[in-house]
């Protein structure tokens, strides 16, 4: 069993995720706060291995008191948030943070869409229970390397898939790459409306610039682009150079964005040209693609099982031969750059 502690200020809220989480086999409820003080005392006392938490709370905000969770007890958590406002914005600082992953809370409350929400948070926490949780470092200590001469043969656009965990992975590699860097497409598993926040706070701590991707949107070195949430990223070519396709066609590998689309249309496009990268993520999304593009003739590159926070994707990849070079977190961005340049 699974335990749960739920952390909201709304007693209708906290009702009702227990309600919904009760009706789960493996996942027991212990507990529920109504805002972090009460939440602190509660953990101890009841050892949960999930929380759920809310975004915007009074006496203390979600944000602040993860920050506290991973520095003095870091342990999964699944922030419950609103779509729109701060809260989106403090749900994907939240994921930088460490929180294992995000889910929009019910708007409408009708049956259809309660047991939808039902069962996607459940699949969440059973994720959230698997990962390893550890205190990270702010992103805003990472300092990017200094510009460097390009490389002869060095890639034409990078491709990198990313899910559970991969907002904190993706803040830890961008933050150290340089501004001239080739084009960077990422897919990231999100939720709709998270995407354009998750990119302005990238943004505003890397030398590079970083967008949420727009149908026709033009590739450029020291441009990075990520897959905006519920539609698939591709890459194109005209006479003047790359661009995005989005499309809203059905999920790949029950994913939309999905990193296999990326990758194949990465593959189709430039093959050998391209260097494509792998992080951390629960399931197989990717792994084909990148077994793909590496027959091409491009570099691939994997993370580590010790520094994934779930060991799903690269772990399913290096299996199928797809990776050509495995590195922990911390060393992937300069691994990058030492194909990249000189």
């Amino acid at each position: 069993m699974i335990k749960v502690l739920i952390v909201d200020d709304s007693a209708l809220i906290r009702k009702l995720l227990t309600q919904l989480l009760s009706a789960q086999s493996d996942i027991d409820v212990v507990g529920s706060a109504e805002d972090p003080f009460d939440a602190r005392e509660k953990i101890k006392q009841l050892s949960p291995d999930v929380l759920t938490l809310d975004v915007e709370m009074p006496k203390m905000d979600g944000l602040s008191f993860l920050e506290k969770i991973m520095a003095l007890r870091p342990m999964p958590v699944v922030m419950v948030s609103t779509l729109t406002g701060k809260g989106t914005d403090t749900a994907v600082a939240a994921l930088a943070l460490g929180a294992v992953e995000c889910i929009a809370k019910p708007i409408a409350h009708n049956q259809a869409e309660l047991e939808a929400f039902s069962a996607e948070l459940a699949d969440k926490i059973r994720i959230a229970a698997s990962a390893r949780v550890r205190a990270r470092q702010p992103l805003a200590a990472m300092v990017a390397s200094k510009p460097s001469k390009p490389k002869t043969g060095a890639p034409a656009l990078i491709a990198i898939g990313a899910s559970t965990g991969g907002v904190e992975a993706l803040g830890e590699v961008i933050t150290q790459l340089p501004k001239n860097m080739p084009p960077i497409v990422i897919t990231q598993h999100m939720p709709a409306g998270f995407t354009a926040s998750f990119a302005k706070r990238l943004s505003g701590l890397s030398a590079l610039e970083v967008v949420e991707g727009a149908d026709l949107m033009k590739l450029q070195p020291g441009f990075v682009v990520i897959a905006p949430g519920g539609k698939h990223l591709q890459v194109a070519r005209d006479g003047n150079g790359f661009y995005c396709k989005i499309s809203d066609s059905e999920a790949i590998n029950n994913h939309k964005p999905s990193v296999d689309v990326l990758f194949d249309s990465v593959t189709k496009l430039i093959g050998a040209q391209a260097l494509g990268v792998i992080l951390t993520g629960m399931g197989k999304d990717g792994a084909l693609g990148l077994l793909r593009l590496r027959q091409s003739g491009a570099h691939t590159i994997g993370q580590d099982a010790a520094s994934c926070v779930v060991y799903g994707m690269p772990r399913y990849a290096a299996e199928i031969g797809a990776v050509a070079e495995v590195q922990p977190l911390h060393a992937i961005a300069p691994a990058m750059q030492e194909r990249c340049f000189q």
